[in-house]
């Protein structure tokens, strides 16, 4: 018996040692997978790093334009202007005109880029579909029909004029006192043809490096004829397109060559088609002849300031919304806003409105459109001897 007693205890505690055994065998196993795993995450991050590391190191590539490939070398344009012949990259697949990245030390050309061949517009101009109805813009009936006429008609029904066998203007010029309604005209009309509108400000087409302002000038062009039917609003033409006169700073000859490509696009040796040219400025007098030749922005339409019908017109497009007292007698208060022009009228009735709430009223009486009356034409003397001091 205890011979068999002990045969038992020595398989029992071999069974033991055996489980204890393949325990820590599971136990190594689950480790050294572990271990594995977070080796290769520690490997991954370290290259990833080595990546990133090297990336910090490299030399920059530097945009330039393709000027054109002789043979196994190219002129390059870089962006200060200057022109280089340099090498090609034996695996460079591209074309005269394409923007490449090049080496910075010996500019050769390594590969095209499809993305910085052109201007990001939208950076200068805004390109919007305006919902500006006709019945939102007052006293202008005469220029409003022109416009229509000029703009709406031909974008509308082109199959009039190519019966009458004529080319409707390929623009027009708004000319006038500030705040008399010429960009609301050019919104209206941008509306009323469902045409995406495009507003350019004259000064910001001319820009810092030679050429650079034309080619905004071309690429706004290509934008206006992809995106057409549209309308081109150039606000302040005046800042571009002034009298030519012989001064020999850089600065106003890169004017002048910005100016040279803006008559260029208009002319054109492609038909400009669905894109029509609104021109906008408060300078006339200063404006060159050369925009205003026939077959340019040869359809001049003076905006000028409401008569009676125009300011009651504008008046009640801009309170409509408000609640103003049955006592107020309006015949006065129109009278009294006589030679104000469409955007002073409006600043009237928001300052009537600030007067009632600043009484905590909701209806707005006769003494608050006065009062404000009073105010704006306070105001417009006061710029107006600050301009006569700066000036005059």
């Amino acid at each position: 018996m205890s011979i068999i007693k002990g045969v038992l205890m020595t398989d029992s505690n071999s069974t033991a040692q055996k489980s204890k055994l393949d325990n820590a065998v599971f136990n190594y196993s689950t480790n050294y997978f572990h271990l594995e795993e977070e080796n290769k995450i520690l490997r991954e991050t370290l290259a990833q790093m080595k990546n990133e590391l090297d990336k910090f190191r490299r030399p920059p590539l530097m945009v330039c334009e393709l000027k054109e490939i002789i043979g196994k070398n190219a002129v390059i344009k870089v962006p200060n202007g200057n022109e280089f012949f340099v090498e090609i990259s034996a695996t460079f697949d591209g074309k005269p005109g394409d923007s490449v990245l090049v080496e910075q030390k010996n500019l050769t050309v390594l590969k095209q880029i499809p993305t910085t061949k052109m201007f990001n517009v939208e950076r200068f101009v805004i390109v919007e579909k305006p919902k500006l109805s006709w019945k939102e813009v007052g006293g202008l009936e005469e220029e409003i029909n022109e416009i229509k006429e000029v703009i709406e008609l031909p974008l509308k029904k082109p199959e009039l004029f190519e019966k009458v066998g004529i080319h409707p203007p390929k623009g027009i010029l708004l000319y006038g006192l500030p705040g008399t309604g010429k960009t609301i005209l050019a919104k209206a009309v941008a509306a009323s043809t469902n045409s995406t509108f495009i507003e350019v400000v004259g000064s910001e087409l001319v820009q810092k490096f030679i050429g650079e302002g034309a080619k905004l000038v071309n690429e706004i062009f290509k934008m206006a004829k992809a995106k057409a039917p549209s309308i081109i609003f150039i606000d302040e033409v005046d800042a571009l397109a002034a009298k030519r006169i012989d001064v020999g700073t850089s600065g106003e000859r890169e004017v002048q060559r910005t100016f040279m490509q803006l008559l260029a696009e208009i002319d054109g040796f492609k038909a400009l088609g669905n894109v029509k040219i609104i021109g906008c400025t408060n300078r006339i007098d200063i404006l060159d002849p050369a925009v205003t030749r026939p077959g340019r922005l040869d359809r001049l339409i003076e905006v000028g300031l409401p008569d009676a019908a125009g300011i009651k017109e504008i008046f009640k497009i801009h309170s409509s919304r408000m609640t103003i007292d049955k006592k107020t007698k309006l015949p006065n208060i129109h009278k009294k806003m006589e030679g104000m022009s469409g955007a002073e009228i409006k600043a009237v009735v928001t300052e009537a409105g600030y007067f009632a709430i600043r009484d905590n009223r909701h209806k707005v009486v006769e003494k608050d459109f006065i009062d404000a009356i009073d105010k704006v034409r306070r105001k417009e003397e006061e710029e107006g001897k600050d301009y006569m001091n700066m000036f005059g």
